[in-house]
C-alpha cells in the first residue's frame, strides 16, 4: 500500500483531494462497521455466536488492513490531477476490502452451524478475494510509478507474491491449525509492513 502521485501537470486542487477521499472514506467506513459490528455479536450473545479461532484472527487482519489502507490514503493529497480511471481503480480498491470484510460477517448464520461451517463454505471466495487484494495493491504501488516501486525495496513484491499464494493454497485445505497459522503469518507481515513503511503520517 502507497500513496500515489498520478498526474504533475497541473495545479493541485484541494477540493478534488477532499472530495476523492470523502468517497472512499464512505467505503472504508462500512467496511470499519461491519468488522466492529461482528465483533460486537460475540459479546452480545457469546452463547448464540462461537468463536472460531481461523475467523478470528482474519476478522482482526482485515480490521488492521481497512486501517492500515485509510492511514495511507492521506497521501493522496500528493495527486495533482485525478483522472477518473484512477479514482475508479482506488475505490475499486476500497471496494474489494469491503467485500473480503463482508464475507466474515454475513446477515446471519442461521443457515450454519455456526462461523466455523460458514468460514468453510465460503473460504475459496474468501481467500480468492483476499489473494486479489495483495496483488491490487501491487498494481496500486506501480500505479506511481517504477521509481517508487522500487523504493519500496525488493522485498515488497516477494511479500505480496508469497501471501498471494498462501491464500490461493487455503482454498484447498480445510485444516483449523492451517488456517489459523496462515492468519498470524498475515497478521505478522502486516503489522511489520506498518511499521517498516508507514510508521508516520505524511
Amino acid at each position: 500500500m502507497s500513496e500515489p502521485v498520478l498526474a504533475t501537470s497541473v495545479t493541485s486542487d484541494p477540493q478534488a483531494f477532499t472530495h476523492v477521499r470523502i468517497v472512499i472514506g464512505v467505503v472504508t467506513g462500512l467496511s470499519v462497521t461491519r468488522l466492529l459490528t461482528g465483533l460486537s455479536r460475540f459479546v452480545q450473545h457469546p452463547a448464540r455466536n462461537k468463536i472460531y479461532l481461523p475467523h478470528l484472527a482474519w476478522v482482526f487482519f482485515m480490521l488492521l488492513t481497512v486501517i492500515h489502507f485509510w492511514w495511507f490514503e492521506f497521501g493522496l493529497y500528493r495527486v495533482t490531477r485525478w483522472h477518473f480511471s484512477e479514482y475508479v481503480f482506488v475505490l475499486g480498491y476500497a471496494a474489494l476490502i469491503f467485500f473480503v470484510s463482508a464475507l466474515l460477517f454475513p446477515d446471519d448464520l442461521k443457515e450454519y452451524a455456526g462461523y466455523r461451517d460458514y468460514f468453510h463454505s465460503r473460504q475459496q471466495w474468501f481467500y480468492g478475494l483476499l489473494a486479489a487484494i495483495f496483488m491490487v495493491d501491487m498494481l496500486d504501488s506501480a500505479l506511481k510509478g517504477a521509481t517508487y516501486f522500487q523504493a519500496l525495496g525488493a522485498i515488497y513484491p516477494i511479500r505480496q507474491t508469497l501471501l498471494c499464494l498462501m491464500c490461493i493454497a487455503s482454498i484447498f485445505v480445510r485444516r483449523k491449525s492451517y488456517h489459523f497459522g496462515v492468519a498470524i503469518v498475515a497478521i505478522c507481515a502486516e503489522v511489520w509492513w506498518i511499521a517498516s513503511q508507514f510508521r508516520f503520517l505524511d
